[in-house]
C-alpha cells in the first residue's frame, strides 16, 4: 500500500522541521512522494535526494483562482527547485459557467509547463455536480494530463467513494485517478483503492500503514 500513498503536508503553518520530519517518514515507509507547498519544494529536494520518493507540489492552490499564466510560471518555477510531480487546481469558476475552453488551457498550460512531469488535476468534487465532475475529467483529458484528482482537502468535504468510481469511469485507461481528504482509515484507504484510485493523498500515511485511525482531514 505504501507506493499509493502521496505523504502530504499542505498546512499554512508547517514548520521546516516537520517538512523534515515528512520526508524522514516517507523515506522510511517509502512513499510515492510527499505533496508540499511550493515554498518547500528545495528543502525536500535536497532531503529526498537519495531516495525514490518524489516531491510533489501544489499549483494554484487551493482556489484556483489564479491566471493561466501564474500557474504555468508558478510549476516551471517549482519545477526549477526539484518538483518532480504536480497538483494544480483547476480553474472552478470557468467550470461552474460552462467556460470548457479555459479550464482546458488552463490545465494544458500547466501540462506545457510540467513537460513529461506527472501533471495531476485538482477538480474539487465536493463543489461541483455530477454532470461538472464529468466535463471537469473530461477536460484534464483533453489538455493530456496524467491524473484528474478529487479535492484540495481545504473546501467543505474531501474524496469520496463514489466520486472515485465516477472518475474512474470517465478517465478510464486515459489517466488515473488520486483520492485526496478524508481518508482516515485503513478501510477507507482500501474502498478508495477498491473503487479506482491510483493515488491517496493524506496526511496519515503513517497511521493508515500501521492501521491506526486518524481524524485528520487531509
Amino acid at each position: 500500500m505504501n507506493k499509493y500513498i502521496d505523504h502530504t503536508l499542505l498546512k499554512q503553518n508547517a514548520t521546516k522541521q516537520q517538512i523534515i520530519t515528512l520526508c524522514e517518514e516517507a523515506k522510511t515507509y517509502d512513499f510515492a512522494s510527499v505533496c508540499i507547498n511550493p515554498t518547500w519544494v528545495k528543502t525536500c529536494a535536497e532531503q529526498l535526494m537519495e531516495s525514490d520518493v518524489k516531491v510533489c507540489t501544489v499549483i494554484g492552490f487551493p482556489l484556483g483562482a489564479t491566471t493561466t499564466a501564474v500557474k504555468a510560471f508558478e510549476t516551471k518555477n517549482a519545477i526549477e527547485n526539484g518538483a518532480t510531480e504536480i497538483d494544480m487546481v483547476i480553474n472552478i469558476g470557468a467550470l461552474k459557467d460552462k467556460h470548457m475552453n479555459l479550464v482546458t488551457e488552463d490545465i494544458r498550460a500547466v501540462k506545457l509547463a510540467a513537460g513529461k512531469l506527472v501533471v495531476k488535476v485538482i477538480i474539487e468534487t465536493c463543489l461541483l455536480n455530477d454532470e461538472e465532475k464529468v466535463l471537469a475529467c473530461q477536460a484534464a483529458l483533453n489538455a493530456g494530463a496524467d491524473f484528474v484528482k478529487t479535492s484540495t482537502g481545504f473546501s467543505t468535504a474531501g474524496a469520496t467513494v463514489e466520486d472515485v468510481r465516477l472518475m474512474k469511469s470517465v478517465v478510464g485507461t486515459k489517466a488515473l485517478v488520486k483520492a485526496a481528504g478524508g481518508v482516515r482509515t485503513y478501510d477507507d484507504l482500501v474502498a478508495m483503492i477498491e473503487a479506482g484510485a491510483d493515488r491517496i493523498g493524506t496526511s496519515a500515511g503513517v497511521a493508515l500503514l500501521n492501521k491506526q485511525t486518524n481524524t485528520q482531514t487531509y
